[in-house]
């Protein structure tokens, strides 16, 4: 019984086929105004406007499908450019960074061919790792300490001038007590040949500092140089070598009956924006000076 039904589906299927070729070659064959044309048209007649009414009642359907589609597509559009440009800003920040870290590198690399004086000691980079939350800039501290050969009281250097010195050490980090700390004093001379004077710094004004102990008799001028004096008189010293710059003159005031002029000083180094520093380590000993 099941076979018989198979064969007739397929005599069938066979004889819509043979009926299909012959329509096609009679369409085909026979003039525009044969009967297959006739009927074709007419089909085409009674069902173009129900086609055109289901195509106008599907329409909000398709264009909301498009919408969907259009706003997926946007929306991938917009996460792959945010996405791009957060990487190229990643990228871009990552560039002024090494750039400026190359900058303060090559600095650093200059300082031993800028001041021969300090070819006596043995020069440690470190990284400023953490700072000091008071708006005075009084501290820092770096990632080098007693294992690279840091002691208490060396000199601290960047690439523009002096630094500090340092004041506390472990292992593996070291304090860095600033120029700009109210417990700080710097001997100093006034280049090329002027007076010595003590740095301090500037009460009030955290980022700038002050000569003091300058006679009112001394000619001092805006834009001199100021560099560590770097005294010792045999038992007493200096805990910074000399020869170090240190910052240049503002302004100078004598006033009117003072023994003393009023100097204000600007650091060449940049205390808030310290990345990389130097420690002059080893070197001659100075009396008086606590290792």
């Amino acid at each position: 019984m099941y076979r018989k039904q198979v064969r007739r589906r397929r005599l069938v299927l066979v004889g819509l086929i043979v009926i299909s070729l012959i329509l096609l070659s009679s369409h085909f064959s026979e003039a525009d105004s044969g009967p297959l044309h006739t009927i074709q048209r007419g089909v085409s007649a009674v069902f173009a406007p129900v086609g055109e009414v289901a195509s106008r009642a599907l329409k909000p359907v398709r264009d909301l499908f498009n919408w969907f589609d259009e706003t997926l597509d946007a929306r991938g559009e917009n996460d792959q450019l945010k996405s791009e440009v957060a990487k190229l800003r990643a990228q871009l920040v990552a560039a002024e960074q090494a750039e400026g870290d190359n900058e303060q590198f090559r600095k650093l690399l200059d300082i031993p061919h800028e001041n021969p004086g300090l070819g006596d000691y043995d020069l440690v980079t470190g990284r400023v790792i953490e700072r000091s939350p008071t708006v005075w800039f009084s501290d820092v501290t770096i990632d080098k300490g007693s294992s690279s050969g840091v002691e208490r009281n060396d000199a601290v250097i960047n690439g523009d001038g002096l630094v500090g010195r340092i004041t506390d050490v472990t292992a593996g980090t070291a304090q860095v007590q600033l120029i700009t700390d109210h417990d700080n004093a710097v001997s100093a001379q006034v280049l090329p040949s002027g007076p010595t004077g003590i740095v301090e710094p500037d009460v009030g004004d955290p980022e700038n500092l002050l000569l003091d102990f300058i006679d009112s008799n001394e000619t001092i001028q805006e834009n001199q140089t100021l560099a560590t004096a770097g005294w010792s008189n045999g038992q007493i010293s200096s805990a910074y070598p000399p020869g170090i710059p240190i910052g240049r003159v503002t302004s100078a005031d004598a006033g009117e009956q003072q023994q003393f002029q009023r100097i204000r000083v600007e650091p060449f180094a940049d205390l808030r924006e310290l990345e990389f520093v130097q420690v002059l380590t080893g070197g001659p000993r100075r009396p008086g000076v606590p290792g």
